[in-house]
């Protein structure tokens, strides 16, 4: 998401930096550049103007132009407005009430409006701790119902019994009293959609509203659709009033600019994005950390967040007492390889670093993850448990027969041979160092810069 914004916002900040001092009309050529740039990703034109004017305010301020570093200033003041465009502060889903908290979920036929209600359940009961009910309204597209059944199970969260015949009114009827007599946290409602808007679809929304008196009403909106999901969105909101907005398929969207406009358009904030097709790829929305992202100054925080969701404390108390032992073999080099693997990828992870960006294309072509962690992955299950634990056992005939079973070259079992040693190495530094030893010489003691 934003791949292509992100790009050329970073070749014009790149021509900035290397200016000593900027002229007013270096600024004026940066906006007009910054306003084309916004445009190509499709963010809507009154959003552009009103950004690129507020912006040129403070650009063109002699505290910029007079700044010691003025193109690492023009950065900061467009990560600010960035920031502010996409929303400022991150938003939480409401569930401030008596439950059943009931969550309406609404949007076009086609957004992932089904597959959102599964993954926002998912996260409510993983993240949490909410006891979910999920129903679906949808009677009219064939196998919905059963589609947000199937969803459930994956999510491991309650679903309303479908019942043939009934009507949305009466489904949320029956959801309502279900959660409430079954000591339910939430019940997300997943309502019908049409391919287009109309009138029947928005009188029935709101029918199953006033009934259902929900907490939040989340319009569901593909971001693939670029200007047309803005619309859609300013016409919901007037039409039924939405508290927030879950953008999907934000994975496959390069040019991001109905993230950057829905926001002003509705005034509602995006809440959720949906960042790849399996049910747990669903993260909260950060403003501040998305603007970061597009102008290649990383999202530490969110890899932090990634990689605390994947290590455990337990485990990592276990790694670092593995550690102080000095041992590391290749039941640890494969643990550590399939947690990267969850949070991502080394792409995946690189991306969140800052000035990593300008590698996209080459971290892409190289195809890093899938060459590098799939490829040392199979020659280590490839190893006997014996060699796993021991891996100076693995002399040249073993490589041999690795590196077949594996179906790579030998090359490449030495080379994992000489990474896990690498490690291994360092893993006896730490041994030998002690507590007290890293207390004092920290990183420098350990890479020997001392």
């Amino acid at each position: 998401m934003f791949s292509n914004l992100s790009g050329k916002l970073n070749d014009i900040f790149s021509r900035l930096r290397k200016r000593g001092v900027l002229t007013e009309a270096d600024i004026d050529a940066a906006m007009r550049e910054i306003r084309i740039a916004l445009l190509e990703a499709d963010v809507a034109l009154p959003v552009v103007k009103d950004f690129i004017a507020s912006l040129k305010v403070k650009a063109v301020g002699t505290e910029v132009i007079e700044s010691i570093s003025p193109g690492q200033m023009v950065v900061k003041l467009v990560n600010d407005h960035l920031a502010e465009l996409l929303g400022s502060e991150h938003q939480v889903l409401n569930l401030a009430a008596e439950p059943p908290v009931v969550v309406m979920m609404v949007g076009l036929q086609g957004s992932g409006k089904t597959t959102s209600t599964g993954k926002l359940a998912l996260r409510l009961r993983t993240k949490q701790g909410k006891k979910v009910l999920v129903a679906s309204l949808d009677v009219y597209r064939p196998a919905a119902q059963q589609q947000l059944e199937q969803v459930a199970k994956k999510a491991e969260v309650g679903s309303l019994p479908i019942v043939e015949g009934e009507k949305p009114l009466q489904i949320t009827e029956r959801a309502m009293k279900a959660a409430r007599l079954e000591g339910y946290d939430v019940l997300l409602l997943d309502t019908a959609g049409r391919l287009h808007i109309d009138d029947e679809l928005m009188d029935e929304l709101k029918a199953v509203k006033q009934l259902s008196n929900p907490l939040e009403t989340m319009l569901v909106a593909d971001s693939l659709t670029g200007q047309d999901a803005v619309n859609i969105a300013k016409t919901f909101h007037e039409k039924i009033g939405v508290t927030g907005i879950i953008l999907t398929r934000v994975d496959g969207d390069g040019r991001g600019g109905a993230a950057l406009s829905m926001r002003t358009v509705t005034g509602q904030p995006i809440k959720f994005i949906g960042v790849g097709e399996k049910i747990d790829e669903f993260e909260e929305f950060h403003p501040a950390r998305i603007a970061s992202r597009i102008l290649d100054m990383g999202d530490i925080v969110s890899l932090v967040e990634k990689a605390a969701e994947v290590v455990s404390a337990g485990e990592a108390e276990e790694m670092a007492a593995r550690m102080m032992q000095g041992s590391f073999d290749f039941n640890d080099l494969l643990d550590q390889m399939r947690k990267m693997k969850k949070m991502g990828g080394i792409g995946s992870m690189m991306k969140m670093l800052p000035g990593m960006g300008q590698l996209k294309d080459k971290l892409e072509n190289a195809n890093v993850d899938k060459n590098i962690l799939n490829k040392q992955e199979a020659i280590i299950l490839a190893m006997t448990p014996k060699e796993r634990k021991f891996p100076k056992l693995i002399n040249g005939s073993r490589r041999l027969r690795i590196a077949k079973g594996a179906g790579v070259q030998v090359q490449d079992v030495n080379r994992i041979l000489k990474q896990q040693q690498q490690m291994q190495d360092m893993m006896k530094k730490f041994k030998k160092m002690g507590q007290k030893g890293m207390m004092r010489g920290g990183m420098q003691n350990l890479l020997g810069l001392k």
